[in-house]
């Protein structure tokens, strides 16, 4: 009987300190759901749609400046809309880290135009964050580009902290290597994998000329050209961007299929055509290299690897409770 009662103890004592440990468990993917605004905003997604619909048709750029949008914004403080604060005079806000300046107004637009939609509903109207939002467009504007179209978890709230400090050493530069890539990815809960997956928005996105400069005119004292550039290319972009280009000229990621989110995007790797070094790294390095061959293969291997990586980059630090708030203005904090 003393066993019994002992292995009773034990396994009573083992309920405590597993429930104890589940305790502290972050449970925010629990509290995501792709039903969230049933009860309260049901057609918000057909709303959202509508409203980057008709900003996809005025510009493409709505495409790529809305997804580079939501991942500079998961990437710092979390899923949350912290990068559409506007800095004020005590404040200097995520948007204007150097980092940050490159987005395109357009995605901010696309955000705001879609909260705008989404508000003008009476019973949806400061119902639905900002941050949600993002999501949704940001799954929208990738399909409109003829990529996969998937179901999105919501239920995030709006962040109530932006500084531009935490901005800096959160996002992966130009130059960075296979192991920089992979370290900063797994800071944020992501693979490798998915890190090679997201990488992949490239296929539909655009860089000014300086990003990329040293790789066709001062690679190195041996080699003013990086020898992993495909010659031809190389030449076209020397073309395209002189050493005395204008600033504001941005050129395709993707010289083949720009307006098409594929997976052109690791073709383009094998053929020694990734714009960044961050890019073509995943093609000479030996531990990628296998991944970037099938997805170059495999189109939809590729879809289902992106669809799972966009949900897991979903997940980043999401506010949920009082930690967030539903902002009345995306680009201000509520008074």
């Amino acid at each position: 009987m003393r066993g019994i009662g002992r292995m009773v103890s034990s396994f009573v004592g083992f309920v405590l300190v597993l429930t104890t440990l589940l305790a502290v468990v972050p449970t925010t993917e629990a509290q995501l759901r792709r039903d969230f605004y049933a009860d309260v905003c049901p057609n918000v997604e057909s709303i959202v749609r509508s409203a980057v619909t008709k900003k996809f048709k005025q510009t493409f750029v709505t495409v790529p400046a809305t997804l580079r949008l939501f991942f500079h914004d998961c990437f710092v403080q979390g899923c949350d809309a912290s990068v559409m604060i506007a800095s004020d005079g005590s404040n200097k806000a995520e948007k204007d880290h150097p980092d940050n300046l490159s987005l395109a107004g357009d995605g901010f637009d696309t955000v705001i135009k879609a909260k705008a939609a989404v508000d003008a509903v009476p019973g949806c109207k400061n119902k639905v964050s900002c941050a949600d939002i993002l999501v949704m467009a940001t799954r929208d504007v990738i399909s409109l580009a003829r990529g996969p179209s998937y179901a999105v978890e919501l239920g995030r709230k709006d962040g109530l902290v932006s500084r531009a400090s935490d901005v800096e050493g959160k996002l992966p530069q130009p130059s960075f290597n296979l192991n920089q890539l992979n370290a900063m990815f797994a800071a944020n809960g992501l693979s490798q994998a998915d890190m090679i997956a997201l990488s992949a928005a490239h296929t539909v996105g655009f860089s000014h000329c300086s990003k990329f400069a040293n790789r066709i005119y001062n690679f190195s004292r041996t080699n003013p050209v990086d020898p992993t550039i495909n010659p031809t290319y190389a030449k076209k972009l020397q073309d395209m961007c002189p050493q005395d280009v204008d600033p504001r000229i941005a050129i395709d990621m993707d010289p083949n299929t720009p307006r098409r989110f594929d997976n052109m995007y690791f073709k383009n790797l094998q053929q020694g055509m990734g714009l960044f070094t961050s890019d073509q790294i995943l093609f000479t390095d030996r531990r990628s290299k296998s991944t970037v061959n099938i997805w170059a293969h495999s189109g939809r291997t590729f879809y289902t690897a992106f669809i799972d990586a966009m949900t897991k980059l979903g997940r980043v630090g999401v506010k949920t409770g009082s930690d967030g708030n539903i902002r009345t203005d995306c680009g201000v904090f509520n008074s």
